[in-house]
């Protein structure tokens, strides 16, 4: 039978929002009492459950709004691979000083080898360290921002892909973009321009933006604004899903060169 103190203490960390103390409370306590904890010692140990409480539904939630293709880490990553790859240099950008920094992170390669995995691992250190994340693929951007302009609502889709401190654009170059994709890009860039980060992956290489976006000065303005401070990996390998098929024996190696091309 529940005693009135106990009721009373539950309601108190209810309504003061301390759900994890509340939900752990005998747990918590008999554990403390193990160890013999002081007092002050107990109490440091029921904050920090409930910190990481909290931590834990608010990297959930962060995520979510994230809307990330998938959830992949960067221990995930096979980075003996991928030998192109500087590990040291991922975990330096898994810090997120960069993003402190507002600086722009291009990850370059032919497709299927880790780009969107080295983004959304990255995507979710910056969630793990308090940033606000955003995802989005290079047409699915494009798309939105050139019915916003047709529905006369442009402004209020810029300031909403401004707002967070990362934006990931993935795919940039994969498909065609319409004609006045460059001007729309262009405008989202210098929103986000010294304020916010922008994550971009890409099959091509920057000297090519210019057919990305059917405009070779409209690239050029892009670039300079993300060139200013910014960090470039270039990733030179074999495709992952490649590499499979020609283990499994489905290709042989002298395919893997042509389908490579295909796939661009």
């Amino acid at each position: 039978m529940v005693s009135a103190e106990t009721d009373e203490l539950t309601q108190m960390l209810t309504r003061l929002k301390l759900t994890a103390i509340r939900d752990q409370l005998d747990a918590l306590l008999d554990e403390a009492a193990r160890r013999q904890m002081s007092l002050r010692e107990t109490v440091v140990f029921l904050c920090e459950a409930e910190i990481a409480r909290k931590d834990e539904r608010r990297v959930h939630m962060a995520q979510s709004l994230a809307k990330f293709p998938y959830l992949r880490t960067l221990d995930d990553f096979e980075f003996d691979a991928q030998p192109s790859l500087d590990p040291r240099q991922i975990r330096d950008l898994a810090t997120c000083r960069w993003i402190a920094n507002g600086d722009a992170l291009l990850v370059q390669g032919p497709p299927g080898v880790g780009k969107t995995h080295l983004a959304v691992g990255l995507g979710r250190e910056a969630i793990r360290r308090g940033y606000s994340v955003l995802f989005i693929s290079a047409s699915s951007l494009v798309t939105v921002l050139s019915k916003a302009q047709v529905d006369g609502r442009l402004e209020e889709r810029l300031t909403h892909f401004a707002k967070p401190k990362l934006l990931i654009v993935d795919e940039l170059g994969y498909l065609p973009l319409e004609t006045h994709a460059g001007h729309l890009f262009f405008m989202l860039v210098s929103r986000r321009y010294e304020r916010g980060s922008i994550l971009i992956t890409s099959n091509r290489s920057v000297s090519e933006w210019g057919s990305i976006f059917n405009d070779s000065l409209v690239a050029t303005a892009i670039l300079d604004r993300l060139l200013h401070h910014s960090h470039v990996i270039t990733i030179r390998g074999d495709s992952y899903r490649l590499r499979e098929k020609r283990r499994s024996g489905l290709i042989k190696p002298s395919q893997v060169v042509t389908d490579a091309q295909a796939s661009v």
